[in-house]
This record gives C-alpha cells, structure tokens and sequence, in this order.
C-alpha cells in the first residue's frame, strides 16, 4: 500500500481533500509530499503548493524570493491545464506585483488573465473583471458590460448554491432566518441568501499561517475577506477601505463581497466612534 501510494498515477489522481494539509501538520515530508504530487501532474497539487510557496514560504525570510518564483511557476502549470483558480489568482498577482514590487505591476496582463479565469467560470473573476470595466482599471471603461458581468457572477452563484445545497429562504433577507456570518448576501442585491462557500485549503493555509506567526508584526496585513485571506508581500500593497481605512483588500472583487456580508456596518460603527472621539478631542481643548 505504501508503494501504491507513491505511485505517480495515484498522486496524479488524489483528489484536493486527499492531499489538503493544515498548518499544524505543515513539516518537510508534508512539503515534499505535495512535491512529489506536483511532479506527477496533479493539478490541485500545483495550486495549493503555488499560492503556499507565494504567500507564506516566499513572504519572509532567506530564499523568500527562490519560493515566490517556485509559488508562481506551480500556478503558471495549473493555469496551462485549465484551472481556474490558479488563473485567477495569476491575474490578482499581477494587478498588485505581488512579491515583485509596485514597479512590476502589469495591470494589462492581470486584465487578460482575469478573463480567461472568467470563460472558465470562475465567480470571483467574473466579479473583479466587471468591476475592472466599470472602473476602467486596466482597460477602457465600460459600466454597461462590467455591470452584465457582475450580474452574471451572481446569477451563477445563486444557480450553484440552490443546486449543490439547500438554502434556509429563497427570499430571505438579512436578519430574518439567517446569519450574516453563515450565510453570503449577494452584493447585486437580488435579495436572496445563499450559503457562504467552503473556504479553500489553500486560504485556509494561509490564514491559519499567519495566526500561528505572530514575530512577523503587525507590517504583515491579510485580506479582509475572511474566504480569502491573502497576506501582503510589501506594505500598502492591497487596497485599503476609503471611508475608514482599517480594512484592506487584495481585490476589487474581495472589497465588494465583504462590504456587502460584513464591514458596510463595521465601517459606519468605526467612522462614527472616530467623529466622537474627534468631537471629545475638541471639546477638550475648550475646556
């Protein structure tokens, strides 16, 4: 059985939760696990050791960029085979220089993988390259298209969720039957909520990575998209929220999902508490 195990046809074969690992298992044999599997072809393999070798290896440390170069070929392999994910996390790359600096950004490149993740039927694609034409970022504007887009992500994302898990309420809103942390409100306003998507291994990974390693300080800031959880390679890489400047994001897509499921009342709470605080400043000072 050990023999089978390694076998390259096997490794080739191993389904994602076969080969998904948790930080606390993370050791040599368990990278050199998900090594042997990348070499017998497996795409999952490659994703999840790409964005692993990106994102936390390659973050930190002597042969950060060795692992960061590794991290994208693993995704560059994955993207050739038709996978969506890895495409669409190329395109986030490249929008931000991820791990080679602000000077690398190529926003062009990171537009034309976001559309090929999108003919793949990646949802979160689907949502940052509408938000990329409504916003003109990295192509000429056009709000009518990037609008058809967005909606199509959300039509999409409520046919998947309705057909591989039921939904408490068809028209539920927030509040009424359903929790905004179960549950992942559609940012179109449809009026429907569907459940939140199981978090992939690879941002599982990544979030449970930088809980464990708290001597990275504060420098280090995670996507504020729970679902996501991408870690900055430099400061003031990803966006950051325009009205209370707490919350960054990696995305446009990742900004608009959480603003809508979570931080539009944790935003307004945060500005008012600072008004107050402005206001008691002032108030000091005359007294």
């Amino acid at each position: 059985m050990n023999r089978l195990g390694k076998n390259p046809l096997v490794l080739e074969k191993a389904t994602l939760k076969s080969i998904s690992i948790r930080v606390e298992n993370w050791s040599p044999p368990a990278h050199k696990f998900l090594k042997r599997c990348v070499r017998a072809g497996n795409v999952e393999a490659c994703y999840l050791l790409g964005m692993i070798e990106c994102y936390c290896l390659g973050l930190r440390g002597d042969g950060c960029h060795t692992h960061t170069r590794k991290g994208l070929s693993y995704l560059l392999r994955a993207s050739r085979r038709g996978h969506a994910a890895a495409t669409y996390s190329l395109a986030v790359i490249f929008f931000n220089g991820t791990g080679m600096g602000k000077s690398q950004e190529n926003l062009s490149t990171g537009f034309s993988l976001c559309q090929r993740a999108t003919q793949l039927g990646y949802v979160d694609a689907m949502r940052e390259l509408g938000h990329c034409l409504q916003d003109g970022y990295g192509v000429a504007k056009d709000v009518p298209r990037g609008r058809r887009l967005l909606l199509d992500a959300n039509t999409r994302e409520l046919a998947v969720s309705r057909s591989s898990r039921p939904v408490a309420s068809a028209a539920a809103l927030p509040g009424e039957g359903s929790s905004r942390s179960e549950y992942c409100y559609l940012h179109s306003d449809f009026g429907c909520d569907v459940p939140a998507p199981e978090v992939h291994p690879a941002n599982r990974f990544m979030a449970e990575w930088f809980q464990t390693r708290q001597n990275l300080g504060e420098s280090v800031r995670l996507c504020a998209n729970a679902n996501c959880s991408r870690p900055e390679t430099r400061r003031f890489e990803f966006r950051v929220c325009s009205m209370c400047a707490l919350a960054c994001y990696c995305s446009r897509a990742c900004q608009a999902v959480h603003w809508k499921t979570v931080h539009s009342a944790a935003c307004t709470a945060a500005i008012a508490a600072r008004r107050v605080r402005i206001f008691n400043n002032a108030l000091a000072r005359f007294e």
